[in-house]
């Protein structure tokens, strides 16, 4: 066969499979219209994805307290125990407008405190080594820390709040496959239009379907960096809200350093070894937490404006 004929060939070809994606593409049109004909309201629909999503969404934050004690394989903390921390805790909770938790012991990959729950069953998991590493004062800036996550259901909210970006984001994406299923078509016919014999369908539909997927991927990065930086102003809440509990900011800032020497096997005595990296940006919008350093500086900036305010006489 000469290079002439199996070129026109490719041509026709990519005429006919044009002309059979466009008859599929105004099909599909027609059956959209025809079964939208008379739709339900749009606010109807997207309140039901909606409810949906925060229904899922809190089916999985009750189980998700289960979850994380099993997977962290914590164990209770009984009163008699340890009875110092009950008491302190007891005291703490008391100022807060939130329930008692219950208190459980883990091992955890760094020294660090965890809320799970809400404002009446909550339950806070300590590592073991973390009595032991803090002093009294900073122990109960750590626990109003936690304990203020459960009183503005931190958890909760965000639990609800992935529930549904990740259902808008799955219908978005079942949406737009009739659209990949067109867009591959096109683009094969596109290439026997060129004189080229194209790839296997499948091939073209995967390309296609993994832009699509990137689009909403980026879609969902950009209410996922919403979300973080949520996630982030709440522990800065956290933090405001143990302040006003313990009245100490420079309590809090030194547990949160001592955390950080402990968590970090870069620093401490050695630290002068090592060559210490900075987060990049990306991390830093991605990071569920600010920046310790940032937090401690934030926390020594309240200490100093305190002092300065003058005490009236009485």
């Amino acid at each position: 066969m000469s290079s002439v004929l199996r070129r026109v060939l490719l041509v026709l070809t990519g005429v006919l499979s044009l002309s059979f994606y466009v008859a599929l593409a105004v099909g599909f049109a027609l059956v959209a219209s025809t079964v939208l004909a008379d739709p339900p309201p749009f606010a109807l629909v997207v309140a039901a994805i909606v409810a949906s999503a925060l229904a899922l969404g809190y089916l999985s934050y009750r189980a998700g307290a289960g979850q994380i004690l099993a997977a962290l394989d914590a164990r209770p903390v009984p009163r008699e125990r340890a009875p110092r921390l009950h008491e302190r805790l007891d005291a703490i909770a008391a100022r807060m407008n939130v329930g008692r938790p219950s208190v459980y012991v883990a091992a955890l990959d760094a020294p660090n405190a965890l809320a799970v729950g809400a404002r009446g069953g909550g339950v806070l998991v300590l590592d073991h080594r973390l009595a032991r590493l803090l002093r009294p004062e900073e122990l109960d800036a750590i626990l109003a820390h936690e304990l203020a996550h459960l009183e503005g259901y931190d958890a909760l909210v965000q639990t609800l709040a992935t529930s549904v970006l990740q259902t808008v984001a799955g219908v978005a994406f079942l949406a737009l496959l009739p659209v990949g299923v067109l867009l591959a078509g096109v683009s094969r016919a596109a290439t026997y239009l060129r004189g080229r014999r194209p790839d296997p369908f499948p091939v073209f539909l995967q390309r296609t379907h993994y832009r699509v997927g990137q689009l909403v991927a980026l879609v969902f990065l950009a209410f996922t960096l919403a979300l973080r930086a949520h996630s982030r102003r709440r522990e800065l809440a956290a933090d405001d809200r143990a302040v006003d509990v313990t009245g100490d900011p420079l309590a809090l800032a030194r547990g949160l350093r001592r955390i950080q020497r402990a968590s970090d096997p870069y620093r401490g005595l050695w630290s002068s070894l090592f060559v210490h990296g900075e987060e990049d940006p990306l991390s830093r919008l991605l990071a569920t937490h600010p920046p310790m350093d940032d937090r401690i500086d934030r926390l020594r900036g309240m200490a100093d404006d305190r002092r300065r305010v003058p005490v009236r006489a009485t």
